[in-house]
Formats: structure tokens, C-alpha cells, sequence
């Protein structure tokens, strides 16, 4: 199977997944909020909000395991994947038994004066608290079977445990609903649960299916092997825990000097980004294992043409549905929450275009990655991250208006791609001109010339629904044309054509047309 059908395919699954567990998911909140109510469902949210702070930790170690994973795989060693494996089987059970210590011993804090529960639920939030300390031990313990899967590019069977996930949170919303026991016990328990049914599911179809998932501790122990992958996950847990401190530094922050208000208008702007940037992060996670795989195998031409090309399709795929919102912000605003909260409107603006300047180098980082040469980038990236913290603060504490912390935040990711441009130029020998004017200008000047030729069109239509539908259109048709004859070059305007003329094909002979 060609590369872009891969990708095709592998999107496919993970697209649908995505779609499916968000529907579940909404639907599962609405009914376990209305089952345990406000106060006990605020509990449950406050307990779990403790442990998912470490979720960075497990996120780095993940990623350490499926750069090594794929990489291995693209070099064609088996006894090589092997060990890897095994060696990430022993270094996320040592997180794991690390990560129960912390939280044990982060619990006596918590209970003991720093969490505001009632005290007639404190018995409650406890058996919730170890729980989830359970449920997030396993899920670390479950990242070397989802390195496997993501190096093999099964994200059939990946989406497949996905939704029996979200299926079984949906069975847990349903019986807590109509339980007599404590609802709150029932619910921490048995999410609690869902992660060791995963686990058991992941474990024995990559021990039946892939030769590499063979448990022999002294057999594949590498030592160096070892110290290679707690190295490389040290340096990514940097960029990780970076990008959460500035995350939450800035929401702090502006709470300081602003209040809750503008913080609700944060958490919409950034509930509605997450949201719309699922299918970039679908594709994402289909297009990485290719690119480690090629640097993997010394094909840095495949390497090249992959993430130039990817950049381009995941910038307008996921740019094709910002760009109405951009416009009619407002508008869309007014429908969902009737009242939204002041500066909503513009943090969703300037929040989006920070996003879109991200996704135009989206997977340079992956490159580098690939190349195993993180250390200066991640120490560059990371203050790069934490500058806004410190400046916001102080033009805050002279008085300056708050959307100047999402300008910061503009300026932080320019630099930020200027330094993965940078870093993907000397180490994986893309060179810095060409990604500049056949990804930067090409997919900079379709998306602001559709912007401005939407923008000028509203300017002759009052704010309406009818005015929301003609953008879209527009928008759409505008984008699409620009992108074709502006963003893609000839070359890839053939390669385009003739994967889709594959895929009609295949589409023709399964329908016997």
C-alpha cells in the first residue's frame, strides 16, 4: 500500500473514532452530571483534575517509546524492536510504581486541608482518588502496547479500543444513573476498571499479532538501550511539562488580574480550538510513524516529501472550518451561548490564528524527534513557551489590556516556528528556503487572501444566518481554489489527482461499477 493511501486509511479510523468518542462523551457527561449532581460530579472533577496534571509525564515517556518503536521498524531489526519493547515494558512499570508513590503521598495533602470537599463526602473522594491512582498506573503501564500499534499503523484496531472505551464510560453513566449504592463510589470504581480492561485487550492482541511483543527481561535487556530512551523522554518531558506550566501560568495569571469571567471566556476559546483541531491531531498521529519509519531506514527523501506534503493537506484540512468561525465569531457565539462572556469573541480569534501558525510546522518537530537531536531544541522551545508567563505579568501589573497575553502568545509561536525551521534545516537537512516559500508563503497566502475576500463580502451583509451560510460557501469554494492553484505545487497537484483516481478506482471495482 502507497503512503498516501495509508495515511488515507489510517485517518479514516481515526477520524471516525474521534467523532464517535466525542458524541459519547458529551452524552456520557450530560447523563453522570445529572446522576451524581453538581456538587458530587465537581468532586470527582476536582480529584481527577490532581492526578491529570501528571498526565505530561506519561504523555513524554509515551512518545519517547514510539519514536524508538518506529524507528526500529523503519531499520527493518526485529531482535532490535524486541528489545526496545521490552525495555519500555520495564521503564513505564517503573513510572508506574513512581507515579503511585507520588500521588499516595500527594493524597495525604490533599485531604488534609489543601482540597475544599464537604466532609460527610471526604470518605467518598478518597476511594475516588485511589481509584484513579489505579486507573492512571495502568494507563501507564498500557503506553509500550500503544507504541506497538502506533509503529504498525494499526489505527483500525486502535480506534477499535477507543470506542469500546468510550462505550463502556457511556455503560458506567448509564448503571451509576440507576444504582442505589454511593454514585460517586460506583463511578470513581469502575472508571477506574476501564483502564485494565484496555490493557488486557492491547496486551493480547499485540502478543498474538506481532513477533516483537515477546516478554524476556533477560534475554532483550539493553542497558543502553535503557539509558537512551530515559534520556530522550527527559529532554521531551521538559518540552511537555513546559507547554503545561505556560498553559496554566497564563489562565492563572490573567485569573490574578482579571478574574473568572475572562477566564470563562479563555476556557471557550480554547474548548472550541480543541475541538475543531481534532482531525490535525487524527492526522497527525497517522502521518508520524511514516516519517520516523523513513529516518529509520536513511530514506530522508521520503522523509522530506511526507511531512512537506502532510503540512499542507492537515493546514487546510483543519483550516477549512476555521476560517468561517474566524469571520462570523460572533455570530456563532450568540447561538451557542446566548450571552457569552465578554472578550470571548476575540481570545477565539487571536487564539485561533496562534493555533493555525503551530499547525504550518506542525510536524517538523516529529522530524527532529526522528533524529534523536532534542536537547537544544527542546531547551529553546521551552523558554520560548515560558517567555509569555513572565512579560504578560508585567505589562499586566503596568496596566495593559488582557488580549495582550494571546498577542504574546502570537509572537512566542512565530519564534517558536522560526526555531523549529531552524532546528529541522541543521539536523534533518530540509533546507530552511525551501519549506519557507513552499509551505510558509504557499499556505500563508491562500488562507489571508480567503480571509480577506470573506471579510470584504460581510461587510455588505448584516450579521444573520443567511450571511453564516454564504460565507461557508464561499469560504469553502475560495480556500479550495487557492489552495489547489497556490498552496500545492504541480508536482503535488499530480500526486493528488493520482491517489484519488486510485482510491475511485478501487471505490469502482468494490461496487462492481
Amino acid at each position: 500500500m502507497s503512503t498516501a493511501n495509508r495515511v488515507i486509511k489510517n485517518t479514516g479510523w481515526l477520524c471516525g473514532k474521534t467523532f464517535i468518542t466525542m458524541f459519547v462523551s458529551l452524552y456520557a457527561t450530560r447523563l453522570i452530571l445529572n446522576s451524581l449532581g453538581a456538587s458530587d460530579f465537581g468532586i470527582f472533577n476536582i480529584v481527577g483534575g490532581a492526578i491529570a496534571m501528571l498526565g505530561f509525564l506519561n504523555a513524554a515517556m509515551a512518545g519517547a517509546t514510539q519514536r524508538f518503536m518506529s524507528y526500529a521498524e523503519g531499520t527493518g531489526d526485529k531482535q532490535q524492536i524486541t528489545t526496545i519493547f521490552n525495555v519500555a515494558i520495564v521503564l513505564h512499570f517503573l513510572i508506574a510504581v513512581v507515579v503511585i508513590g507520588v500521588l499516595y503521598a500527594g493524597g495525604i495533602l490533599f485531604f488534609n486541608g489543601i482540597l475544599s470537599i464537604p466532609p460527610e463526602r471526604t470518605h467518598a473522594a478518597i476511594v475516588v482518588y485511589g481509584g484513579l491512582i489505579v486507573s492512571t498506573a495502568l494507563t501507564v503501564m498500557n503506553a509500550p502496547y500503544d507504541a506497538v500499534m502506533n509503529a504498525h499503523e494499526n489505527m483500525r484496531y486502535y480506534a477499535i479500543v477507543g470506542i469500546i472505551e468510550s462505550c463502556l464510560k457511556l455503560a458506567i453513566a448509564w448503571y451509576c444513573m440507576y444504582t442505589s449504592n454511593d454514585k460517586l463510589i460506583v463511578y470513581g470504581v469502575l472508571m477506574a476498571c476501564i483502564p485494565l480492561i484496555t490493557l488486557t485487550i492491547m496486551k493480547c492482541y499485540c502478543h498474538s499479532h506481532y513477533e516483537e511483543c515477546k516478554i524476556g527481561l533477560r534475554q532483550f535487556w539493553d542497558k543502553g538501550v535503557f539509558k537512551e530512551m530515559v534520556a530522550f523522554a527527559g529532554w521531551n518531558l521538559l518540552g511537555n511539562a513546559s507547554r503545561l506550566i505556560s498553559s496554566q501560568g497564563i489562565n492563572i495569571i490573567v485569573n490574578i488580574f482579571f478574574g473568572t469571567i475572562v477566564n470563562a471566556a479563555q476556557a471557550i476559546a480554547t474548548q472550541i480550538s480543541g475541538q475543531l483541531g481534532v482531525i490535525g491531531t487524527a492526522l497527525l498521529k497517522s502521518v508520524s510513524p511514516i516519517v520516523v519509519k523513513s529516518v529509520g531506514a536513511n530514506d530522508t527523501g521520503l522523509m522530506e516529501r511526507t511531512t512537506i506534503m502532510s503540512t499542507k493537506v492537515i493546514f487546510f484540512v483543519v483550516s477549512l472550518p476555521f476560517i468561517p468561525i474566524i469571520i462570523e465569531t460572533q455570530f456563532i457565539l450568540n447561538l451557542w451561548l446566548i450571552t457569552p462572556p465578554q472578550y470571548a469573541s476575540l481570545f477565539c480569534k487571536l487564539l485561533f490564528i496562534e493555533n493555525r501558525l503551530a499547525d504550518l510546522v506542525l510536524l517538523l518537530p516529529v522530524c527532529i524527534g526522528a533524529f534523536g537531536k532534542i536537547k537544544g531544541y527542546n531547551l529553546t522551545t521551552s523558554f520560548i513557551s515560558l517567555a509569555p508567563i513572565i512579560v504578560s505579568y508585567f505589562l499586566f501589573y503596568k496596566g495593559f489590556e488582557v488580549y495582550v497575553v494571546y498577542l504574546l502568545m502570537i509572537v512566542s509561536r512565530i519564534c517558536s516556528d522560526v526555531v523549529n525551521i531552524y532546528f529541522t534545516h541543521k539536523y534533518c537537512h530540509i533546507s530552511w528556503k525551501t519549506y519557507l516559500v513552499n509551505v510558509i508563503f504557499r499556505l500563508s497566502t491562500a488562507f489571508i487572501l480567503t480571509i480577506i475576500i470573506a471579510s470584504t463580502l460581510t461587510t455588505f451583509i448584516q450579521m444573520s444566518w443567511v450571511r453564516l451560510i454564504l460565507v461557508i460557501v464561499t469560504t469553502t469554494v475560495v480556500y479550495a481554489a487557492f489552495q489547489w492553484f497556490i498552496g500545492f505545487t504541480f508536482g503535488e497537484r499530480r500526486m493528488v489527482l493520482e491517489v484519488v483516481k486510485r482510491n475511485a478506482n478501487k471505490l469502482r471495482s468494490l461496487f462492481h461499477l
